[in-house]
């Protein structure tokens, strides 16, 4: 995966003339702060929403109530789900985000359900094509958290390469 940097998704977004929503569990708002970084987010990012506990995101996202009980919040079809239901959450009017990219995973220092400490889904969904992809990543929890922010971003870009 080609590292890309926030500008780089967001001048994609902008060429196809898409809008991104943002959801997050592990990086607690860092990939949104991230994104808003760059002058003229405003343009394409629509909003973004911290789904930390895993509750949220079934009552805010969507995703199925019975996939986290089954396999807990990291899932890469949780993942998936996070970024369908985003997509929907931020909406403007009857319009949806055309592009939703989710995280969920565990940044340690433990893990909760027995997953590896550095364990991340990433889900991508655009108008065209959805994706999840795994990764795992070493170091402390805030390497994790860095790590799965520029993963994020690397994803979104590949995809709106395609």
């Amino acid at each position: 995966m080609t590292p890309a940097t926030a500008a780089d998704v967001l001048a994609a977004l902008g060429a196809r003339g898409w809008t991104l929503g943002i959801a997050e569990s592990l990086t607690g708002g860092a990939l949104c702060a991230e994104v808003v970084s760059v002058p003229g987010a405003s343009a394409v990012l629509l909003g973004g929403v911290v789904a930390y506990a895993t509750p949220v995101k079934a009552t805010v996202l969507g995703v199925d109530a019975r996939l986290l009980e089954e396999h807990g919040p990291v899932h890469p079809r949780v993942a998936l789900e996070m970024a369908e239901g985003v997509r929907r959450v931020v909406c403007v009017g009857d319009s949806a985000a055309d592009v939703g990219v989710s995280t969920t995973g565990i940044a340690g220092p433990d893990s909760p359900d027995g997953q590896p400490v550095g364990t991340v889904h990433i889900g991508v969904v655009t108008p065209i094509a959805s994706r999840t992809t795994e990764f795992h990543f070493a170091g402390d929890r805030s390497s994790i958290r860095q790590q799965t922010v520029a993963a994020a971003l690397g994803a979104l870009h590949e995809m709106l390469a395609e």
